[in-house]
């Protein structure tokens, strides 16, 4: 293969446009569950904790199911994985909008079947698949643009989203949902893992445990995985609980929409800035620097009087600091490991990102029915952000010895 073309095949084209429509609408379809939840509450009685469990539910499946997608994705192709969560994500959607749907059915739509769904269609699986088809100059900025699309899909849902349910309501609005995810499983068959001629990769006869045990003695792997779970608390706080923050704190409704497709918008742009200094300098210290401005940004949002301006200065710097973290985190573990068991093992740096999900949602829906406000969740994302800049320090950002040595 000619490493210095950006495209190394035409799967290689098709694979990164399906795989950014892919992810385009998982997240975008995602990102808009906290807008339901006036909705939810209203028609179905779903309280604030009960829907932050739900949340958090999601999250945690998102996660737990990742790796075993992932390792699908290795083992027989991007497509089968993708197009068989996608069919667990429709089906949740389906029933949140036919019914049964109150009580323990809306814990197993919203948390169970969204979250395996989620698991095959959101940035891991699709990225890693992307990631299979370019060599370490390039693969970052490639991963980038499926994190922008995505990241495209966070601003458009919102708004969409916003009008629909005024004017048509939470029903109709899932119904569309719907349709929309079966557009993604239709463009997930062209998500496909490059084949034995097409692969960049160096013959790699490395078995599945032995990357696991491999992966796991590195600890540079082990503080990247620790690292990655404040990024899924402070992305789930913020995207499940905001729309109800800024309400509690006397601003409207289509405030909560603005700051969603503000991160959206402003994504993209971080998202795409992020790959392209992670094929330029250390992904370390980006993470590091991406963390303690997540800091700052909150610091700015809690401490300063309520306004629009303020909450649409926090949603574009949040934006721009709220899938950045992907390219660079993702470019590690590559660079680290190789491509082989791309899948399995950014699977798992997801899965702690995701248990971070889960608490960020219940913490925050929890702290709110027990003290009747979100400022102990602010408090413990503060610390979390200094946490993580401190903890991407000591990563080494070399391969392991056994690439080394091929």
């Amino acid at each position: 293969m000619n490493s210095e073309k950006f495209f190394q095949s035409q799967t290689a084209v098709i694979t990164l446009i399906a795989a950014c429509f892919v992810v385009l609408i998982s997240l975008g379809v995602r990102q808009t569950f906290g807008l339901f939840f006036i909705d939810f509450n209203e028609s179905l009685k779903i309280s604030n904790t009960a829907f932050g469990f739900a949340i958090g539910v999601q999250m945690l499946m998102w996660g737990l199911t990742g790796p075993i997608f992932g390792a699908i994705a290795d083992r027989y192709g991007g497509h089968i994985a993708i197009i068989s969560a996608f069919i667990f994500y429709t089906l949740g959607i389906f029933f949140l909008y036919s019914g049964p749907n109150t009580g323990i059915f809306f814990q197993i739509h919203m948390g169970l079947l969204i979250g395996i769904g989620l698991g095959g269609t959101a940035i891991s699986i699709p990225m890693s698949v992307v990631g299979k088809h370019f060599p370490l100059k390039t693969r970052t900025i490639a991963m980038s643009f499926v994190t922008a699309v995505g990241s495209f899909g966070y601003f458009l849902s919102p708004i969409f989203t916003s009008y629909s349910l005024a004017d048509f309501g939470w029903n109709y609005t899932l119904f569309i949902f719907g349709i929309f995810l079966i557009s993604g499983m239709v463009a997930a068959f062209f998500v496909r893992s490059p084949s034995k001629v097409e692969s960049i990769e160096q013959t790699n006869k490395q078995s599945f445990k032995e990357a696991l045990d491999e992966a796991f003695k590195t600890k540079s792997y082990v503080l990247l995985v620790s690292g990655f779970f404040v990024c899924g608390f402070h992305i789930t706080l913020v995207g499940t609980h905001v729309p109800k923050y800024v309400i509690d704190r006397g601003l409207d409704d289509w405030t909560a929409a603005a700051i969603l497709s503000l991160i959206g918008l402003f994504n993209i742009f971080g998202s795409l800035l992020s790959g392209y200094l992670s094929a330029k300098m250390s992904k370390k210290i980006i993470l590091s620097v991406i963390y303690f401005l997540r800091g700052i940004s909150i610091i700015f949002f809690i401490f300063t009087p309520a306004s629009n301006i303020s909450a649409f200065i926090f949603g574009a710097s949040f934006g721009f600091l709220w899938l950045s973290t992907v390219p660079a985190t993702s470019g590690i573990v590559a660079h680290l490991f190789g491509t082989k068991y791309l899948g399995l093992l950014y699977g798992i740096v997801f899965l702690s990102h995701q248990i971070g999900s889960f608490f960020g949602a219940y913490l925050g829906g929890l702290f709110h029915d027990l003290y009747g406000s979100y400022d102990y969740a602010w408090y413990l994302a503060i610390a979390l952000s200094i946490f993580a800049a401190i903890i991407h320090l000591p990563i080494k950002e070399e391969p392991v010895l056994r690439l080394k040595t091929e």
